[in-house]
């Protein structure tokens, strides 16, 4: 297992839709290697979130985790990893909330982004078992970001003021 390299922002494979995984699949020592290989690059490129689409695969499989420190985001509450497949995304809370979002596959940029504050998600965990959470805040905007990516969507798409894109240094300057 290793680290893989990140698509970028125009490459077509992160625009497709992916398909879902099979109990049997999710089980598979694939799988446990394609977890891996997202572990690994999500490690090397100070992430917090990936999704198989990302690396190359064409699959509904995400990782999440919120270190207490992250380059890219400061100071965050930590979360435990969350390992996703086949995620189902029902809104619970209609307000939304804004963010100063960062991608893996559209590095140098941050944008605002206004997503709902709280949603529940169903999934598969590494274990074939189902989940439900229920993020809210920061977290939630998380979990959206990712699972976006497993429908091929990123964030600049949900940016509404194109004013409110940034390139890295000029946010740290402008915007923080």
């Amino acid at each position: 297992m290793a680290a893989r390299t990140v698509l970028r922002m125009g490459h077509p494979k992160l625009r497709e839709q992916s398909r879902t995984l099979t109990r049997e699949e999710i089980l598979s020592q694939e799988t446990a290697a394609l977890l891996q290989d997202l572990q690994d690059t999500m490690e090397r490129e100070g992430g917090i979130g990936i999704a198989a689409p990302q690396i190359g695969e064409n699959l509904q499989a995400t990782i999440i985790e919120l270190p207490e420190n992250s380059e890219r985001y400061g100071t965050l509450n930590s979360s435990a990893r969350f390992t996703i497949f086949n995620p189902v995304i029902e809104v619970i809370d209609e307000a939304h909330q804004g963010f100063w979002e960062g991608c893996l596959s559209v590095p140098g940029l941050r944008g605002y982004v206004e997503r709902p504050r709280k949603v529940r998600i169903t999934y598969l965990d590494e274990k074939a078992q189902q989940k439900v959470i229920e993020p809210e805040g920061f977290l939630a905007t998380v979990f959206q970001h990712e699972l976006d990516h497993l429908f091929g969507v990123l964030y600049i798409d949900r940016i509404k003021d194109p004013t409110k894109l940034s390139f890295n240094e000029e946010f740290d300057e402008f915007h923080t």
